[in-house]
């Protein structure tokens, strides 16, 4: 069943993947690309997990963790960027 079900579960997070880097690309505002950049970072995260999966390996979890942490830090500054002007007061 797993065999099945990863396939397509890689290819709807590639596709979900590339539409988020259209709108990084073409997004009207700077919320809309920060957004979208996130949301990029949880998708690559969900893409390394299941190739991951797939290959039967289990050292890809922390690369997907490290991720994880940096798209958290990045959206965070980005967002206080956007707030206050600047990042560290």
């Amino acid at each position: 069943m797993i065999a099945v079900v990863v396939p397509i579960a890689m290819t709807l997070f590639a596709v979900a993947a590339l539409l988020n880097l259209y709108r990084l690309a073409i997004g009207p505002d700077i919320v809309d690309r920060i957004l979208a950049l996130d949301t990029l970072m949880i998708n690559s995260i969900a893409l390394i997990v299941l190739a991951d999966l797939r290959m039967g390996l289990g050292v890809l979890f922390e690369l997907a963790l490290l991720i994880a942490l940096m798209g958290f830090i990045g959206t965070v500054a980005m967002s206080k960027y956007l707030v206050r002007g600047d990042v560290i007061e």
